[in-house]
């Protein structure tokens, strides 16, 4: 867990130092830092799908994967819960759209998924240190454009690569296989590209409302396990 701890602390000081240097930040400057963790959240999304949809054995699965997240997640409403706990915790909709836009580019990813996988299986940690170097510069970004709240992205990411590196230790390594970290990252990339989108204000999609997608592909690979 060495890996996911300096993952997790890196973005707690990568964060903490950006909302520091907000307080010297103009207006007229923290609207082009919104203008450019949208371009920057709409172009690795974009990376993502482009690189990896190439690789997919399962060329429909994203689509569906998509469909059902949305179905489900308007259902659920999310977007609007999640909205109400910001609003109650003294946050605007501008932090709500950070800590979203945070929480998939720290998650979503080969690094953060195969990562703990490597850490779990042969201790090998480089991806992990890699991925908070990177974590590192993106959240000075995030917290000076978004300020404290932005702090929550760390125990996230903690839990989801907490969650990965038991499921290897402890369970089944092969689970996490290429194939699975593929078909996550296309639905992630399309999930960081809405985040964009949002931030840059060509349209506004309730990404949250999303989110249940990247489950369908988990879902979908746990039950080609049991049909084997």
């Amino acid at each position: 867990m060495i890996g996911t701890i300096a993952n997790t602390c890196a973005i707690l000081f990568g964060t903490t130092i950006g909302c520091i240097a907000k307080g010297g930040i103009k207006q007229k400057y923290e609207d082009i830092l919104y203008i450019a963790m949208g371009l920057a959240a709409l172009g690795i999304g974009l990376e993502n799908v482009v690189n990896n949809m190439p690789k997919s054995t399962y060329p429909v699965l994203f689509i569906v994967s998509l469909a059902l997240g949305a179905i489900i997640g308007t259902w659920l409403d999310i977007d609007k819960h999640y909205n109400n706990l910001v609003k109650h915790f003294g946050g605007k909709s501008a932090t709500g759209k950070g800590i979203a836009t945070g929480i998939l580019l720290y998650c979503i990813g080969a690094l953060s998924i195969v990562g703990p996988v490597m850490a779990a299986v042969k201790g090998e940690y480089t991806m992990l240190f890699t991925n908070a170097t990177l974590d590192f510069i993106t959240s000075i970004i995030l917290g000076a454009s978004f300020g404290w709240g932005m702090l929550v992205c760390a125990p996230v990411l903690f839990c989801w690569q907490g969650s990965i590196y038991l499921v290897a230790k402890f369970l089944s390594a092969s689970f996490f296989s290429g194939p699975l970290v593929i078909e996550i990252s296309i639905v992630g990339g399309f999930l960081i590209a809405t985040t964009g989108i949002s931030l840059l204000k060509l349209r506004n999609i309730k990404t949250l409302n999303l989110l249940p997608s990247l489950l369908v592909p988990i879902i979908f690979f746990i039950g080609k396990l049991f049909i084997k």
